[in-house]
């Protein structure tokens, strides 16, 4: 998979994105997420802030309909400075195993916040596999 080298770096630093999963039906959801990019593969995580539950619809999106997106962007008053990178590909849910914990450890690395929560237990990573990126940027 080709992306722009400025791409892979903002995916890795952008602080959120939104994430779009959709049901069975095609009912769309998107949702802003905290995520860690590694690779080829997305993580983001269901945390502990409140939620009426930790079954979340994305999370049950997925198991009905694993296609998914996720977009980060910088908006400027300033157009020359614009950019996007959306990343399209197959999402499934983690809930153990190396990929989970690596997950989570990626997750802690990049927010401080996660290193107080308990995201281990009774947690849940969503991973969006990268199939596709594109990016766009006002200027090269």
């Amino acid at each position: 998979m080709t992306a722009p080298a400025w791409a892979l770096a903002f995916l890795r630093e952008a602080r959120v994105g939104r994430l779009a999963t959709a049901d069975a039906a095609g009912r769309p959801l998107v949702v802003p997420v905290c995520f860690a990019f590694d690779e080829d593969v997305l993580y983001s995580a269901v945390d502990d802030k409140p939620k009426r539950t930790r079954e979340l619809r994305r999370l049950r999106n997925v198991v009905e309909n694993p296609m998914g997106s996720l977009v980060v962007d910088e908006w400027s008053e300033d157009w020359s400075r614009l950019r996007w990178v959306m990343v399209d590909g197959s999402a499934d849910v983690l809930r153990t195993g190396a990929d989970f914990g690596r997950a989570i450890d990626l997750l802690r690395e990049k927010y401080p916040q996660y290193r107080t929560m308990d995201l281990r237990t009774d947690g849940a990573v969503l991973r969006l596999r990268a199939e596709r990126i594109r990016a766009w940027r006002a200027s090269d």
